[in-house]
């Protein structure tokens, strides 16, 4: 049976791509395959990671871009391209606009390390999430996967898992602990579920 093609969008280290890449050769995500790792900073270890895995990967960063829909029409371009028919956003930072979320309906998945609607939204990504969660005293924090629609983590959610949070924790031990306990459990699972669904659409890009 064809697999489902999957995009990845990145911005930095590619924990998260990282996680998808051995799913994908243990074969936890087997309905899916990474068909392009696409990059929104040049300099992010994410493109070695898929380097070294044999994905092929584009960096498109967003300051060379003269606008906004500029940025956008050349990861359509690479989309389209490669026929790809389900976007994951795996600590992709760049904001995408709602007319390019409204061409992705239920076929764009993002990973929130929180447990959503708790520090989630505009502003809160990466260490910022673990610091106001730390701030609050919140015992209990974790990952969420979600569709992507307009609004910043407003789509409907797919999973989340829970994570304890210690008296001791910094920001890092924190963000260490969902991590490998919730993100790069759920994030492989949510693609493989999206992915076998689509299979069983039969529907592919644009359509």
């Amino acid at each position: 049976m064809l697999k489902t093609k999957l995009a990845v969008l990145v911005s930095g280290g590619g924990t998260n791509l990282q996680a998808l890449i051995d799913a994908q050769k243990s074969g936890i995500l087997k309905s899916g395959e990474i068909v392009v790792v696409i990059s929104s900073s040049e300099s992010a270890y994410a493109l070695e990671r898929a380097k070294n895995a044999g994905i092929p990967a584009v960096a498109l960063a967003k300051k060379t871009c003269a606008s906004q829909t500029e940025f956008e029409a050349r990861i359509e371009a690479e989309l389209e391209q490669r026929g790809v028919e389900l976007l994951v956003l795996a600590g992709f930072l760049s904001i995408l606009s709602p007319e390019f979320v409204q061409k992705w309906p239920k076929r764009m998945i993002n990973v929130h390390p929180s447990l959503i609607p708790s520090f989630c939204g505009a502003g809160y990504y990466g260490l910022r999430v673990h610091e106001a969660a730390l701030q609050k005293g919140v015992k209990v924090t974790g990952a969420t996967v979600h569709f992507v629609n307009e609004i910043p983590d407003g789509g409907e959610i797919l999973l989340q898992k829970s994570v304890p949070v210690y008296k001791n924790d910094t920001p890092e031990t924190l963000q260490r602990r969902v991590m490998e306990r919730a993100e790069w459990k759920l994030l492989p699972r949510a693609a493989e579920l999206v992915s076998l669904k689509i299979q069983k659409e039969g529907k592919s890009y644009g359509n």
